[in-house]
């Protein structure tokens, strides 16, 4: 038997048996021609009625019946030839046919073209909609993605180690999944929204390089590029080493030979640039930048210093210039102020460059000096605009760094064919809790805060707490982390330490994490690693903006499986053996 693509134009005149679903049938009267396909492509069958038997069969042949067909392989005549497949030179003249089985009329398309079916049936029929020739090939290629990686951690000694799925509690910043536990009443596991935990003991055990594939649980709500409840992350840690900088440089040929080698798109820079985290927020508003487009935020605090003008007297005023902005409508203008005012802002203020004039209604509260300054500090030209922020510094950022993004969408920026890394640096290890008026974690309690505990006992007052920083690292693929990783907290004093200042005691840590302090007491050695979001690259390199695209059976915006009607409730007997029950919502 062979597939639909294995050059079949090298067995003419030859016996050959193939198998398929049928992908379309036309009956010409005295022919039959189908159409079968299988995962590598698609042959053209010719039924004629001097093979009475195949021949009766074939005219009650409809879509998708699954068939086994023999027949010898002959050239097409040249003006019946299509190009368009890889078959299109020859043909199948059937001498045996075999109805393997049958298929009711499809609730979805199963072709690329015609009318995409809605994602609801989709996703509902998935074990259909995978039989489209792009999401076949989607699978495969994401095949081909796991092995390229798993090559480049063997060339690097790195080992693979799989850990466990049911695990502890762990604090990573989203809710855990539970799960009852039969033998130990009122006791529970949680599904590891990471292997962060176990991958630090394999350190501890003497394994040298760690990754694995690594399932990872979350109870986090879904969005366009991240999916509800399960995902996959390329997870790593190297012993001995105290530099993130290591592990930073260890895998940056990875992901540019991804982009490159696996994805066939260009590198805008071959330099991967270190910007650290405050650095990041100033300059883009966010702390994962597309780098594809510069439209910077541009601080004009000082320049408007003395302005009379009430709305830019404000702790912080920053402006954004777009290219070519002038050219957008009233109505689009007003848009992008609905966008503003979603993310915390008043409204927005914008002056226009167009028809050798600065068109604002603005501009008659400024004064020709103001203007002067705002057009050189910005770069504006004829045919720019420029948008503005004032408030509060960190407001501020947040709403001209969406409204860059929805820009850059708006004017075509983001050129799919073009990647552009960095790495996010020197995040906070603290953060100000405003809802609990607290200190809080910035990010992962396990990550080393530079400068160690002298930099920890140091620091005395809420404000300097706020100024340490964690030695962790984030890497940014065009606007989307892809990455998370940090030189970790091996010491125990430390590890105490960092809890103290949040006010829970040695006793709570030892409750939390005593594993890992009893082991990081027997000569734990420093370590660090990362994790990278194997599926949100995926999609990135694949042009797609829903990460569901990329995935064989992904679960709804709203967390349900639709095709396996999940969740769901469970047999009464077995909520009594795992010692739980129901409470009604009043």
């Amino acid at each position: 038997m062979r597939t639909l693509t294995d050059k079949l134009e090298e067995f003419l005149g030859k016996d050959v048996t193939v198998q398929g679903w049928v992908n379309s049938r036309r009956d010409h009267g005295g022919l039959i021609f189908i159409d079968l396909r299988d995962h590598k492509g698609v042959v053209q069958l010719v039924v004629t009625p001097e093979n009475a038997e195949a021949f009766k069969l074939a005219e009650g042949v409809r879509d998708e019946f699954v068939l086994s067909v023999s027949g010898v392989v002959r050239e097409r005549e040249p003006g019946l030839v299509n190009p368009n497949i890889p078959t299109g030179k020859i043909e199948l003249v059937v001498s045996a046919l075999t109805i393997l089985n049958r298929s009711e009329a499809l609730p979805v398309n199963t072709h690329d073209d015609g009318e995409k079916s809605s994602e609801e049936m989709r996703l509902r029929y998935r074990f259909l909609d995978l039989r489209r020739p792009s999401m076949l090939k989607m699978m495969s290629d994401r095949a081909k993605y796991y092995s390229f990686m798993r090559s480049y951690m063997e060339k690097h000694d790195f080992i693979e180690v799989t850990t466990p799925i049911l695990a502890n509690s762990s604090p990573e910043g989203a809710r855990d999944f539970l799960i009852p536990s039969r033998l130990h009443p009122g006791k529970f596991y949680a599904l590891p929204q990471a292997p962060q935990q176990f991958k630090q003991l394999l350190m501890v055990g003497g394994i040298p390089r760690y990754y694995q594939i690594a399932p990872c649980f979350r109870d986090e709500d879904p969005r366009a590029d991240r999916l509800y409840g399960d995902f996959y992350q390329l997870d790593l840690e190297m012993a001995f080493v105290d530099d993130g900088e290591v592990v930073r440089k260890e895998m940056e040929p990875l992901i540019k030979s991804l982009v490159t080698d696996f994805a066939g798109k260009r590198l805008l820079s071959e330099e991967i640039p270190r910007i650290p985290y405050l650095e990041s927020m100033e300059r883009f508003g966010v702390d994962k930048p597309d780098l594809r487009y510069g439209m910077e935020l541009i601080d004009l605090t000082e320049a408007l210093a003395g302005t009379e003008f009430k709305v830019f007297q404000a702790e912080c005023v920053k402006a954004i210039c777009v290219k070519g902005g002038a050219s957008l409508t009233r109505r689009e203008i007003d848009e992008f102020t609905e966008l503003a005012r979603k993310n915390g802002a008043g409204g927005l203020a914008y002056i226009l460059y167009t028809e050798g004039e600065a068109k604002s209604p603005i501009a008659k509260f400024l004064t020709e000096a103001e203007m002067a300054a705002i057009k050189e500090k910005t770069g504006a030209e004829e045919g720019d605009a420029v948008f503005f922020g004032a408030d509060k510094r960190a407001k501020v950022n947040k709403v001209l760094g969406q409204l860059r993004i929805a820009f850059a969408d708006h004017f075509g920026l983001k050129d799919p064919e073009a990647v552009v890394l960095c790495w996010i640096v020197d995040f906070p290890f603290y953060e100000w809790d405003e809802k609990n008026r607290k200190l809080d974690f910035g990010h992962n309690p396990f990550s080393m805060p530079k400068g160690g505990l002298a930099a920890l006992e140091a620091a005395k007052t809420n404000e300097e707490r706020l100024a340490l920083l964690a030695d962790q690292y984030d890497m940014v693929m065009n606007g989307y982390e892809i990455c998370s990783g940090a030189v970790r907290n091996y010491n125990p004093e430390i590890m105490y330490k960092v809890f103290n200042i949040l006010g829970f005691n040695n006793e709570y840590v030892e409750a939390r994490f005593g594993g890992m302090l009893s082991a990081f007491k027997f000569g734990a050695p420093p370590h660090a690693g990362c994790a990278f979001g194997i599926e949100r690259i995926f999609m990135v390199l694949k042009n797609t903006e829903n990460i569901r695209d990329i995935v064989a059976f992904p679960k709804n915006g709203a967390g349900v499986d639709l095709m396996m009607d999940s969740p769901s409730e469970v047999d009464p007997i077995q909520l009594e053996e795992a010692h739980l029950a129901i409470v009604p919502e009043e």
